[in-house]
């Protein structure tokens, strides 16, 4: 089988057609350049040049070679750039999964600053509950996971990324919705309430009890969903009231009235990524150590 200076000699004669200039570009002296020539027409069981002299024309086979040495030689030098980037994180596969209200708050800018900082990663997106993403961080399916906490400390890494506040969704008409009313977490009390499922969006549900019991108030719980845009839909119809993530504010839903509650205070909604303890590979560090400094620029 030829080898790839062979056809690194074959091309550089091709196109010089002249065995003195092509030695010279190629830093070496004529006689082994002829030998691996030479060798290369015995490999092929044809030849490749007529020669004229010091001077040589490419024959037919010749000139049907030079398209696939070329082709090959291409190919080496792209697949040698290729696996040097492999160990700088700069190429691969990462398989990041994501909350559903996680898309509204970072999800953006952690896509973009992927494809601009690290344009060889292929980015699988996966968008999934915490408790799901833990089972598949676990099971190799995901690599990285925006998930809500806790989470469990066996054989997974975290860090916070994300916080934001707690907002009122009012549907329009309904008197806590009037430019002058600034809406108290008691007015909650005994009003409908279109609540977090404690089974499918448990971290949510869990912030709100802690909320409504710090408050001393009961809503009357019409509905319990997972999604925060499902929640602003019913809300949109007037079934009750909701409290949802700063992020919402992003869906732009019209009916809906979104206010900052009076008695929910501070920035309750936490995001964090998490990733197996001593995965190893290099195009997941290089996107969790984006997503950690995307975070630390707050994700502009």
């Amino acid at each position: 089988m030829f080898t790839l200076s062979q056809l690194e000699s074959f091309v550089a004669v091709a196109e010089t057609l002249h065995y003195g200039r092509a030695a010279e570009r190629l830093s070496m002296t004529q006689p082994p350049l002829s030998r691996r020539i030479q060798l290369l027409e015995r490999e092929l069981d044809v030849e490749l040049f007529d020669r004229i002299g010091r001077s040589v024309r490419l024959t037919a086979a010749g000139r049907a070679f030079l398209s696939d040495a070329r082709r090959i030689l291409g190919l080496s030098e792209q697949a040698a750039l290729s696996v040097r980037r492999v160990p700088a994180g700069e190429i691969g596969t990462v398989a990041l999964g994501f909350t559903a209200s996680s898309a509204h708050s970072v999800l953006d800018a952690i896509v973009g600053g992927i494809h601009t900082r690290l344009p060889g990663v292929d980015l699988v997106l996966r968008e999934r509950v915490s408790g799901r993403q833990m089972e598949e961080l676990h099971s190799g399916e995901l690599d990285l996971g925006l998930v809500r906490p806790p989470v469990p400390g066996t054989g997974l890494e975290h860090r916070p990324l994300h916080r934001e506040a707690l907002l009122a969704a009012i549907p329009a008409g309904h008197p806590l919705a009037a430019p002058d009313r600034v809406p108290h977490v008691r007015d909650l009390d005994g009003e409908p309430f279109v609540m977090y499922s404690p089974a499918e969006a448990r971290y949510f549900y869990e912030v709100l009890v802690g909320v409504f019991r710090g408050a001393g108030i009961a809503p009357w719980y019409v509905h319990h969903l997972s999604q925060v845009h499902t929640i602003l839909a019913l809300v949109r119809a007037g079934l009750g009231l909701a409290l949802v993530p700063r992020a919402a504010e992003e869906l732009g839903l019209d009916g809906v009235v979104l206010r900052p509650v009076v008695g929910v205070e501070g920035e309750p909604v936490e995001l964090v990524a998490a990733w197996r303890t001593n995965d190893d590979s290099p195009a997941l560090h290089a996107v969790r150590d984006l997503v950690i400094d995307l975070a630390g620029r707050g994700f502009s």
